[in-house]
């Protein structure tokens, strides 16, 4: 029974189906996700003094934390070399800026449907839409902290790399990746509620087992096995060649990425797919 269903899953046939599906889906419902978006960000902050700044506000004073400790205290030394081109502080940004965005991603997917179960419950509303529209959302503060960063790098290093020209389809392959964790994890944390507890202490543990604070050399020898098998590691290698090394430092990170993406997009869906039928008896 539970051998043909994972055959289902891998069948090429059925992924490019329900691949074009949810696009069309996205497609037809746009400006609902959209307006959903926006009303995420101002509702997360109404009626505080800073209101939507604190969109940014929040991280932007979490990597100024890890960016104290580990390049003052610790004494993190990378980089002015030709392999190493830019200092540590860019170097760890590379990395923080898109794996933080992630987090934040994997923290609002493991509640979203328990959260909306009001809308959930309304059967003709298209539910496919809550997960995308927290991953919108974030987009929000990634895009913000990457225009930051390419102008931390023009003005203190006076450098310009040609990958940023890649820079758009880079985030286009982390939008997918993380629409496709979002709906595996809102789909299974509305049978499961501690989904949201086991993602915070992954998310804690995870940033120490990514080439995010410290290169893969530092790191002795199981844990630099580690790195290769953790899927993330490959989303900031990648980013970290475009930001940081501008060149393809990573090359087997540029093949392994792109198919894990699109590989969550679509697997990601038709799990949500299956699991939604049974919403509105576990909310």
């Amino acid at each position: 029974m539970g051998y043909p269903r994972m055959l289902s899953a891998l069948n090429p046939k059925g992924n490019l189906q329900a691949f074009r599906e949810l696009l069309m889906l996205l497609t037809r419902h746009r400006q609902l996700t959209i307006e959903m978006a926006k009303r995420e960000i101002s509702d997360r902050y109404a009626g505080q003094v800073l209101g939507i700044l604190w969109t940014i506000g929040h991280p932007l004073m979490l990597m100024a934390v890890y960016v104290v400790v580990f390049a003052f205290i610790f004494k993190m030394r990378v980089g002015g070399t030709a392999d190493m081109p830019l200092g540590y502080t860019a170097y760890l940004l590379a990395g923080l800026i898109p794996w933080m965005t992630f987090q934040e991603v994997l923290a609002k997917a493991s509640t979203v449907i328990v959260y909306n179960a009001n809308i959930v419950k309304q059967v003709v509303f298209p539910i496919e839409v809550l997960p995308v529209k927290s991953v919108l959302a974030t987009f929000v503060t990634l895009l913000v902290f990457l225009g930051l960063y390419l102008v931390y790098v023009l003005l203190a290093y006076q450098m310009a790399f040609w990958t940023w020209l890649v820079l758009p389809a880079l985030v286009l392959l982390q939008g997918l990746a993380m629409i496709g964790a979002s709906y595996v994890l809102s789909a299974v944390g509305a049978y499961f509620r501690d989904v949201k507890d086991l993602v915070q202490v992954f998310t804690v543990v995870n940033i120490y087992l990514m080439p995010v604070f410290y290169l893969p050399d530092f790191a002795p020898a199981p844990l630099r096995v580690l790195l290769f098998l953790n899927p993330f590691s490959h989303l900031i290698w990648c980013y970290q060649d475009v930001l940081y090394f501008g060149r393809m430092e990573h090359p087997y990170a540029w093949l392994v990425f792109p198919i894990l993406s699109l590989s969550v997009f679509v697997i990601g869906y038709r799990l949500f797919r299956k699991l939604r039928v049974m919403f509105g008896n576990v909310l």
